[in-house]
């Protein structure tokens, strides 16, 4: 079974060391979510972040770590029995890997790891050059006490075989998206990259999904009777735009990003992410 994912590799066209190691781990993270469907992961949790932006919708850019939320809360949850079954579905397909939970199981958002450094062994690579016992490694973190009044929805994927994803829909994920580069302690470019990828793309966030975010996490903890409409967004996203090093947040996307994106990079400044942010609101 290892030629499907041979031939997912070729189909990728890669033309780098970057580009092919990103490639292989894209290819793992979809195997995953096959191995997930098939443990009936969806039918409590969905797809959600950067990463289902780029295999659901086509977002131009990398990205890292298998994000997702649970539909109904549940302090509880463990993913252990999920990741086993995970590991019996990537056998199948000639993957000899490791996953375990990670870190603290006490948190909100509780992770886990994907280890694997069998597909590297087996693939016919052109530029990768990891030594034989380097591991690529995938990051899953699932939100088990997610912020109220999310959408869902649902894609039909065919790698490695047909399956289906449940996801937020756009509009709630834009809604978190909005969440982070306003709430994140740090800068985190790809924060901005993906909120204007959103606003080409025409999508409104969710508000009341918003809300429940900022209520529950960040400098509006607790404020309940906090008002989230498009006015009060558009300050808050200003104030952040205003207070932004653009040349470190641009710095942080570059290495995610096919060298045909970089050069738009050049605009980014206040200016440019106010002019965005007039076309949201």
């Amino acid at each position: 079974m290892i030629e499907i994912i041979q031939k997912r590799l070729d189909d990728y066209k890669s033309t780098n060391p970057v580009e092919e190691e990103h490639a292989t781990k894209e290819i793992i993270q979809e195997l995953a979510l096959y191995a997930l469907w098939r443990a009936d992961f969806f039918a409590v949790a969905a797809f959600q972040g950067g990463t289902s932006l780029r295999i659901l919708h086509g977002l131009p850019r990398f990205s890292e770590d298998l994000d997702f939320m649970l539909k109904v809360p549940n302090p509880e949850f463990e993913w252990s029995g999920y990741l086993k079954k995970l590991l019996t579905y990537f056998e199948e397909y000639g993957l000899k890997s490791e996953a375990l939970p990670k870190g603290r199981m006490d948190k909100r958002v509780k992770k886990a790891v994907i280890k694997d450094n069998s597909v590297t062994n087996q693939l016919n690579l052109s530029f990768y050059q990891g030594h034989a016992d380097q591991k690529i490694n995938i990051k899953l973190e699932i939100d088990v006490e997610p912020p109220a009044e999310s959408g869902y929805a649902f894609t039909y994927l065919d790698f490695p075989t047909d399956h289906e994803v449940c996801h937020q829909d756009l509009s709630s994920n834009f809604a978190l998206k909005i969440h982070a580069l306003l709430c994140r302690g740090f800068l985190k470019g790809r924060d901005w990259y993906d909120f204007n990828w959103y606003i080409k793309q025409g999508v409104s966030p969710n508000l009341p999904h918003l809300k429940n975010a900022l209520v529950q996490f960040g400098p509006w903890e607790g404020q309940a009777d906090l008002i989230v409409d498009m006015v009060w967004l558009k300050t808050a996203i200003q104030e952040k735009i205003d207070d932004i090093d653009w040349a470190q947040a641009a710095a942080d996307v570059e290495r995610f990003l096919k060298p045909a994106e970089v050069n738009s990079l050049q605009l980014w400044s206040a200016h440019f992410f106010t002019e965005k942010l007039n076309r949201l609101v």
